[in-house]
């Protein structure tokens, strides 16, 4: 196809630039918005519990073991553990960029089973979990009293029971974790007592596991000339702390019954004593929000944020809710500042076009093109299953000044051929384009031959540098369709020759232009250009007569 033929059918140009706007703002509207590319590896957490084990304990009798089974797992790239004092062990896992996830966890619990038989009981008793999440929470949410009516025990188990669950349900959701301890039934030992009557924490465990048990007590009935059968059915475990101290412990010489309210204080209180949670003064506890790997960060705080405000109306009296972190509030200003510089951008180089042009039609077509190469180019993040984020916004801001060179170009080689006498515009604009075209092609070959074998590169940089480079690319290969199609078609429609004096949207008066008509004043780059070339021949002149 001809060049001249875009020129000579202004509607095919202008129909190929339109479906390029209409599908880049309808792709716009389906775009995620995130900070950055998801660059983070998929990440397994496993992590159990060992009651009463120091960190050192810990490490050496369930971390090693753990580590020694999940090593070599498929995709594995490394992994670290942590051991804390109050007998937890966490271990993350770390897996090759673009490993699945599921298939990651599945490997990693497989291995856990194998070490199970290498593990203190205890720990098997208590359960070891594995969740893929990634290491970094989303979003924060603090449950709290504002005058104190609920101790930090309650706002535990509200969060537990009601707004737990349903978070978790949130699809994205990979963990959360609450900060604050659930209840409790605590015993608290007597050592000098237990000493009287040599007993040891390991007997009241073990009186525990007897009496406070939850089992199956069969049936009566059966085989009987009886018309019916009967359930048997017992209370099952204790949850009184007065039900507790009526245990039984031992019988002792004298005929008395030793029970556990004679060696302990009982109480119901909190699981645990490490966190204490406090907002604004008054009782609280929180939540934080983890992401799956590979979902939308956006998506998932919106929607956990949608559900905070549907749970708020049934918190009882004097509860509520306070957001403690969003990770959308940092995105949403990042993306703002970006959004603006971008529009400051467009707006310069619109002024600086205006300035070195000089005339508003032509100033118009670089407009037109740059619009229309930035908006394009959401269609094909889209198609290219990309994220609206930092590094494409940025991408876009370093486009414009590329952009808008090509229709610049397109605009003074139509300005050439009318300066120097063509008296047609569409014979301008076609023969300007027979100049320029190759230019044209080749510089845009050469910067996307640039950023394009960039962007192939692997790992978590080349996350990066595909994203960046492809926006680039993309952004300066439709400025090139544009300047081959709908700026030399503007030309020919907006721009007039000079001897017409209406190169201009209103014509100008006074000064001749350089066909000898007259027309408006030339623009500050064209009379540079001109004050340069009357230098040069001067200069030339000069040497050739010395």
């Amino acid at each position: 196809m001809k060049i001249s033929t875009f020129i000579d059918r202004p509607v095919l140009s202008t129909v190929i630039s339109v479906l390029l706007v209409l599908g880049g703002l309808l792709a716009l509207g389906s775009l995620a918005i995130e900070r950055y590319p998801d660059i983070a590896p998929p990440t397994v957490n496993v992590m159990t519990t060992y009651t009463g084990a120091s960190a050192e304990t810990v490490q050496k009798s369930v971390i090693i073991p753990l580590e020694e089974a999940i090593n070599g797992v498929e995709n594995m790239t490394y992994m670290y553990s942590t051991a804390t004092s109050n007998g937890g062990a966490t271990i993350t896992v770390f897996f090759k960029q673009g490993s699945d996830p599921n298939m990651a966890a599945v490997n990693v619990q497989n291995a856990v089973s194998r070490a199970t038989k290498s593990l203190p009981s205890e720990v098997i008793d208590l359960g070891i979990t594995v969740r893929k999440r990634q290491n970094n929470f989303l979003y924060q949410l603090a449950l709290y009293s504002p005058n104190g009516s609920y101790n930090r025990e309650f706002l535990s188990n509200y969060l537990k029971i009601n707004i737990l669950p349903q978070i978790s349900r949130i699809p994205g959701v990979g963990d959360v974790d609450v900060r604050g301890a659930d209840y409790g039934m605590r015993i608290w030992l007597k050592p000098d007592v237990m000493a009287q009557y040599r007993l040891e924490p390991s007997d009241i465990s073990a009186v525990l596991g007897e009496q406070n048990i939850e089992s199956p007590t069969g049936s009566f009935g059966e085989n009987s000339d009886n018309t019916f059968q009967y359930n048997m059915c017992y209370k099952g475990r204790l949850e009184k702390p007065e039900e507790f101290g009526n245990i039984v412990i031992k019988a002792l010489p004298n005929g008395e019954v030793l029970r556990l309210k004679d060696v302990a204080r009982i109480e119901l209180g909190s699981q645990s004593y490490l966190y204490s949670g406090e907002m604004n003064h008054c009782p609280s506890s929180s939540i934080s929000v983890y992401q799956t790997p590979g979902s939308n960060a956006t998506e998932v705080i919106e929607a956990v944020g949608k559900f905070v405000e549907q749970a708020r109306g049934e918190l009882p009296v004097d509860v509520d809710f306070a957001v403690l972190y969003d990770a959308n509030t940092f995105l949403f200003e990042s993306i703002k500042n970006v959004v603006r510089t971008l529009l400051e951008a467009i707006v310069l180089v619109m002024l600086v076009v205006l300035v070195f042009l000089g005339r508003a039609r032509s100033t118009l077509i670089p407009i037109i093109a740059t619009v229309v190469s930035i908006i394009g180019t959401f269609l094909f993040l889209y198609i290219f299953g990309f994220s609206i984020n930092l590094l494409t916004l940025f991408a876009l801001v370093l486009s414009i000044g590329v952009v808008v060179d090509d229709s610049i170009i397109v605009v003074e080689a139509v300005h050439s051929k009318l300066d120097s006498g063509c008296t047609s515009a569409r014979d301008a604009s076609v023969g300007a384009m027979h100049d320029v075209t190759a230019a044209l092609v080749t510089s845009t070959l050469v910067f996307m031959a640039v950023f394009i074998p960039v962007s192939l590169m692997g790992g978590t940089s080349g996350v990066f540098y595909t994203q960046f480079g492809i926006t680039m690319a993309v952004s300066v290969g439709i400025s090139a369709i544009n300047a081959l199609t709908l700026s030399p078609a503007l030309c020919a429609i907006l721009l007039q020759p000079s001897s017409e004096g209406s190169s201009g949207l209103q014509g100008g008066q006074g000064g001749n232009t350089a066909a000898g008509g007259p027309g408006r004043r030339p623009g500050l780059g064209r009379r540079f250009i001109m004050a340069f070339e009357a230098g040069f021949e001067a200069v030339k002149r000069k040497y050739l007569s010395g």
